[in-house]
């Protein structure tokens, strides 16, 4: 079964990374031209999980119109089309190119902290958190991006491939506790990114709090890494400015991980993410059923 599993991969692979290949290559225009005709397939004729869309608008935003939620909808469908086919094009993009269209107007502040400890750059699923590689072509320190192994073994490589590019060292969700305890035992500095906002199942969760005014359970993870490791946090906010444009400011949540209260450092991370969904809601990735476990809140966050 698993020379079986294997085989199947690699021909998925084989099929489909000339596709993306040739994607990657469009000049912008055409690109974002193919980005409409996905937006088309994906939101009219396929409806890919537009229930799970509207009924999480329709719990985080009760008080919104029909036709206000429609809106949203549809907005983010076109920017979900566009952030996908903008994670291809990061097979082809140059370093001139993404500086121009991903600019972080106060990347000093990353840069004085690492003069001191490791940094957690911590993205919620906001605009475009891919091409936030980008910070490594910045820093002095070691860059890593913390990301979900994928099942595909041939695309797990090819996404390493890609953001050692950029200066990036991936690492799987299992290997980070490692890394970060050999770094620090080394003294080597790190700049640590990692998208922080997914839901873990209700029985794993160690910490229960309100998201958009919703009990649910909460990925501490981060927090517990930067008080373990004295990290340095900061929040990545992410603007889209126009189409195929992003800028991200960083802002501290933390300068010295230990010297923070249990649960700090999640419950800003929490309180800016809502900042920016309320500012632009059409920007997160609604598709993800971030509130399925909102019926099995414990007694003692009731």
């Amino acid at each position: 079964m698993p020379i079986f599993i294997s085989c199947m991969q690699l021909l998925l692979y084989i099929i489909a990374y000339p596709f993306l290949w040739l994607i990657s290559i469009l000049p912008y225009r055409l690109f974002y031209f193919f980005s409409d005709i996905v937006y088309f397939l994906v939101y009219r004729v396929i409806g890919y999980r537009k229930k799970v869309v509207y009924n999480n608008l329709t719990l985080v935003f009760p008080d919104k119109s029909e036709e206000e939620k429609k809106i949203i909808q549809k907005e983010f469908y076109k920017h979900m089309c566009d952030m996908f086919l903008e994670t291809i094009k990061t097979l082809n993009i140059g370093e001139e190119e993404l500086t121009r269209r991903y600019t972080l107007p106060n990347i000093d502040l990353l840069l004085e902290l690492e003069k001191k400890r490791s940094v957690l750059v911590m993205f919620p699923h906001y605009g475009n958190w891919e091409w936030g590689i980008i910070v490594n072509r910045f820093v002095k320190s070691k860059g890593f991006a913390i990301y979900q192994k994928i099942e595909n073994a041939y695309f797990d490589r090819l996404i390493k491939k890609i953001r050692a590019i950029w200066n990036t060292t991936p690492i799987s969700q299992k290997e980070t506790v490692i890394t970060m305890a050999r770094n620090h035992q080394n003294s080597v500095t790190g700049v640590y990114g990692i998208v922080s906002d997914q839901s873990p199942e209700a029985h794993r969760a160690h910490y229960w709090t309100k998201f958009m005014n919703i009990t649910v359970p909460v990925f501490n993870g981060p927090e517990v890494l930067a008080r373990k490791f004295d990290h340095a946090v900061v929040f990545a906010k992410v603007t889209k400015v126009k189409r195929g444009y992003y800028r991200t400011e960083f802002i501290p949540i933390a300068l010295e991980g230990r010297k923070t209260v249990e649960n700090e450092i999640t419950n800003q991370f929490l309180r800016l993410t809502e900042e920016e969904i309320i500012q632009n809601p059409a920007y997160y990735l609604w598709t993800h059923r971030r509130w399925k476990h909102r019926d099995k809140v414990p007694e003692k966050y009731l």
